[in-house]
């Protein structure tokens, strides 16, 4: 099992302006046949959908495509997939649907380690229901959630847990199934932000057990839109607001106005140039992923092993705040006596980028009393050890 990096590098064609791209947790640079298959579906023949000329029968091939793309990446039905523009967009699109069926008194349930967008949303909704928010605290120590206090907020009137399964700034990855299980157990349903999580891990909503999972196809080599999965069956259950003349079958029911459909293509190469990253053989397109993912693991295990080790190097005037157990090759970290915006800009003349700022994750940052602007170092598929070496070493010169 391995991946041939050069080869896969030069599908990209950014990487050959010699910029070493360490933002990948803000979105990943984008694979040539991603950029072809949507060129392609725009430029047709393409009209909305139908079932009599070519070009209608264009547009419903990328949409039946997207799904079955997406849901071979998640492990879900086809017809528990959900397009959206953005993981926020969908996010505000769910609470506004969830919010119809609670009442004054019940209880929500947000993580202090999420991204503002599995929070806020939720937040403006049960304030306009007069729900109570609660929240899984973060440990300080280990920057993982508080799991004992997590179990004691759960109750009979708990309606939805809200929770990442894994951080955006920080990396950790909370046990999001046992999270789920006592959710579940209280009668309450899980929405998990997976926009993090995909970009590292092959996901399977099932066993995470989230009712709800929601991830960025542009966090993982695709095009700049969302994607909302879970079980047809409960989607049956949920009545947005719509024009009359639209769709009411799911999952079109939650999917407004014509859909983008090249944007849809280009989720579906996504996720076939990840199920091709390691070209072993495999029966299905789950089975490529799964062996592609299992590559990549190992590859960012190892480049997030000299990072760590390069920063360690540079003694105390780095302060890495990524240490959880469990978590993604995403380090966040301060710098002793200076700005992390200088270091971004000093790092970019140097043609490495590495942001910082505080990445819309307020909860984090807020309840570890993180400084703001922070450094954020993210891997991607695409970088080597020579970048990271060209990072500690820009780094090592800032300092």
């Amino acid at each position: 099992m391995a991946i041939d990096l050069t080869a896969l590098r030069a599908h990209f064609p950014s990487l050959g302006h010699g910029l070493a791209f360490f933002d990948g947790p803000g979105g990943t640079q984008t694979p040539r046949p991603v950029a072809d298959a949507i060129a392609a579906t725009l430029t047709g023949p393409l009209s909305n959908r139908g079932v009599v000329s070519v070009s209608e029968l264009n547009a419903e091939r990328a949409v039946a495509e997207f799904r079955a793309a997406c849901a071979d990446l998640l492990n879900v039905p086809a017809g528990g997939v959900v397009h959206g523009r953005s993981a926020t967009q969908l996010t505000y699109d769910f609470s506004r649907h969830l919010v119809k069926e609670w009442r004054a008194g019940d209880e929500i349930v947000l993580s202090r380690l999420d991204h503002d967008c599995n929070v806020r949303p939720w937040v403006q909704a049960a304030g306009r229901a007069g729900v109570t928010v609660r929240w899984i605290e973060i440990d300080p120590e280990t920057t993982e959630l508080d799991l004992e206090a997590y179990e004691r907020v759960l109750s009979p009137r708990t309606r939805l847990v809200a929770v990442t399964a894994a951080s955006n700034v920080l990396g950790t990855k909370p046990p999001v199934r046992r999270i789920a299980d006592l959710a579940h157990e209280a009668g309450a349903l899980v929405y998990v932000d997976g926009v993090h999580y995909a970009a590292h891990h092959l996901v399977d909503v099932p066993a995470l057990g989230a009712d709800l999972f929601v991830c960025s196809p542009y966090k993982f080599l695709g095009p700049h839109c969302g994607v909302l999965a879970g079980a047809p069956e409960l989607l049956e259950t949920l009545r947005p607001d719509k024009l009359l003349p639209s769709s009411n079958a799911v999952p079109e029911r939650f999917e407004f106005g014509t859909l983008p459909y090249e944007m849809l293509a280009g989720v579906t190469a996504a996720v076939d140039f990840l199920a091709a990253m390691d070209p072993g053989t495999g029966t299905t397109r789950r089975d490529r992923l799964a062996r592609s993912f299992g590559s990549l693991h190992e590859a960012e295990q190892a480049l997030r092993t000299r990072l760590e080790e390069g920063l360690r190097g540079l003694g105390d005037a780095v302060t890495l705040h990524s240490k959880a157990a469990d978590r993604t090759p995403t380090l966040l970290m301060t710098l002793e006596g200076r700005d992390a915006r200088e270091a971004q800009r000093h790092l970019a003349a140097r043609d490495v980028l590495a942001p910082a700022g505080s990445f819309y994750a307020y909860e984090p940052f807020t309840a570890l009393k993180l400084e703001d602007p922070a450094l954020r170092v993210g891997l991607a598929p695409y970088n080597t050890a020579e970048e990271v070496d060209r990072f500690l070493d820009g780094l090592s010169s800032f300092l």
